[in-house]
């Protein structure tokens, strides 16, 4: 028998929003997987067990939702008309993914993204709000901000974030990790860190028992989260005598840690390699709080004065632009990204190698896991 939560394939148009009543007619079927990629499985994470193959839909009422829901939605909708307002494509959905994690409209530029292995900075998750949270950090020291400040400055805005995004259960997710990497380094207590992580995941596989094998945008977060706490001590002795120029040497650290947790990960899920990586999320990375704080006050201002909203959105198109060239021209190199595809067996022995590591120099600095 078939249940769960039903998946509907509908054309584009005509447009549906929250709180619409819909009468659907369709045949129901069971997902299955498509080649080698596990799509019933994929589906399964959201609770979705049912797909809805070319239904017939017909709108037979309106605003039947939550009030709060509309409520959220509609401002949604109206931030994103702002947005196009502001902005021209892809510029526009580049600015709203930064924003609010919105995935559509970039056309050539997710390819882009994908190779140089930045494809992070529009998705909200672990490893996009870790190493914001770094940078925001360093931007705090760097202005002589007081670390209790400065820690309630960093996790509010995390709290904003998450709410302006939509809260959602992967948002959500995302912002606790951000936050349980401030809290441990401002407590000096970093080994504290994995219990509370476990226990995290636990609940969270608790309530989704497929999420821990099936999501990989929660394995992501939780090795980025873990390679910013337990790798980037060790990494940071390497850069020991690189001068803290502007913040970039706490931006290559934490990129390289977190690019090392989650490099067998990606070679065994995507199978793709990008060797320009850490160089372009140094570049860029730098940018990204500046461009979504303009990008934010432009939209707030474009309620209150449009044409002083259209000034801000310009700095924040130079942002973005900088960005995009970086990244296209990154991009554009033969050796770029190469397919490396790893068995599991092999992913196991990478991560025993890096937990070996890291317990041996802990232990040889009487630290704890």
């Amino acid at each position: 028998s078939l249940g769960g939560t039903v998946y509907i394939k509908s054309d584009l148009y005509p447009r549906y929003t929250y709180g619409d009543e819909l009468r659907v007619s369709c045949g129901l079927e069971k997902p299955e997987p498509v080649e080698e990629f596990r799509y019933d499985m994929y589906l399964a994470n959201m609770g979705v067990f049912t797909v809805c193959q070319t239904p017939y839909i017909e709108k037979i009422g309106s605003k039947k939702g939550s009030p709060l829901l509309q409520g959220i939605f509609s401002f949604k909708s109206l931030i994103a008309k702002k947005i196009e307002l502001l902005w021209h494509e892809p510029y526009a959905s580049f600015m709203a993914g930064l924003l609010y994690g919105y995935r559509g409209g970039l056309g050539s530029l997710q390819e882009l993204f994908a190779t140089t292995g930045v494809t992070h900075i529009i998705a909200i998750s672990g490893y996009n709000i870790t190493l914001i949270a770094t940078l925001l950090i360093s931007c705090c020291t760097a202005l002589s901000i007081p670390r209790k400040k400065a820690f309630v400055l960093v996790v509010a805005t995390i709290g904003v974030f998450v709410i302006f995004a939509g809260a959602s259960a992967s948002v959500v997710r995302a912002g606790i990790m951000g936050i349980i990497v401030l809290f441990a380094t401002r407590m000096g207590r970093k080994s504290s860190v994995a219990p509370v992580m476990m226990v995290t995941a636990a609940c969270m596989a608790l309530a989704n028992p497929f999420v821990v094998v099936w999501d990989a945008g929660f394995q992501l977060s939780f090795l980025a989260t873990l390679g910013l706490v337990y790798l980037s001590p060790h990494i940071e002795k390497k850069f020991v005598r690189l001068p803290n120029l502007l913040g970039l040497k706490e931006t290559l650290i934490a990129t390289c840690s977190a690019i090392l947790a989650t490099l067998p990960l990606i070679l065994y899920q995507f199978g793709r390699l990008s060797v320009v990586a850490p160089v372009v999320n140094i570049l860029i990375l730098w940018a990204l709080p500046w461009i979504m704080m303009l990008g934010f006050f432009a939209v707030v201002c474009s309620f209150i004065f449009l044409p002083f909203g259209t000034v801000i959105a310009w700095l924040a198109f130079a942002g973005m632009k900088y960005i995009v060239v970086v990244v296209t021209w990154f991009a554009h190199l033969r050796f770029a990204s190469v397919d490396m595809h790893i068995p599991w067996w092999m992913m196991c022995v990478g991560y025993i190698s890096m937990i070996g590591y890291v317990w041996k120099k802990s232990r040889v600095r009487g630290d704890a896991l």
